[in-house]
């Protein structure tokens, strides 16, 4: 049985939020169970944040990563090379797509692969007019003949 949630009621009193409900169905659908490779999120601080993937054997010409539409996508797949006569395979070298949804105004800054981890670094970069601001207020002044009357 399979539960998931109905967005019509929602995308009929909502106008500008088909993105937000696309998502929220996305995440409602059962996970495939795919959990290769396996991977962190971090977040080092207020607007930035890291992905790590655990991709031992791959090489950075081997790996890709795409951002499109405000989804993270890192895929990897070997190159026929050397054949070799492997008697126990423990380390997978299967091909992968691992895709992240990203937030509004994030933005990948680096990308570096060492030590059998690809290391993203992400940062949420809000425009200065969507920054909060603080507003003056200006003082009015009164008439005269106003401020006798009260």
């Amino acid at each position: 049985m399979r539960n998931t949630i109905d967005m019509a009621p929602f995308a009929r009193s909502t106008i500008g939020f088909d993105r937000l409900l696309d998502q929220l169905g996305t995440l409602a659908e059962p996970d495939a169970g795919d959990n290769y490779p396996p991977y962190n999120i971090e977040k080092l601080g207020e607007d930035r944040y890291r992905v790590a993937l655990a991709v031992a054997g791959f090489t950075d010409n081997e790996l890709s990563v795409t951002v499109e539409a405000n989804q993270l996508t890192v895929s990897g797949k070997k190159t026929d090379g050397d054949q070799k006569d492997i008697l126990y395979r423990g380390i997978a070298h299967r091909p992968f797509i691992r895709r992240f949804s990203l937030a509004d105004y994030v933005v990948v800054k680096d990308a570096k692969l060492s030590n059998g981890l690809l290391t993203i670094e992400l940062e949420r970069q809000l425009p200065e007019t969507m920054k909060p601001r603080r507003i003056a207020i200006n003082g009015h002044t009164w008439p005269a003949d106003f401020q006798r009357a009260a």
